[in-house]
């Protein structure tokens, strides 16, 4: 890991995936978060 801390976006998108994932409800919603925090992700941090 390159010991970068995940953005405010990543986490919430990781909260909103998990629960989805218990719950299976907003599995759309949460796929389509994670897609974007990754995308913002990549100027940040290079990935």
């Amino acid at each position: 890991m390159s010991g970068e801390q995940p953005s405010h976006k990543q986490r919430r998108a990781a909260q909103v995936q998990s629960k989805a994932d218990r719950t299976g409800v907003g599995k759309d919603k949460a796929s389509r978060m994670q897609s974007e925090a990754d995308q913002a992700a990549y100027p940040k941090h290079g990935l």
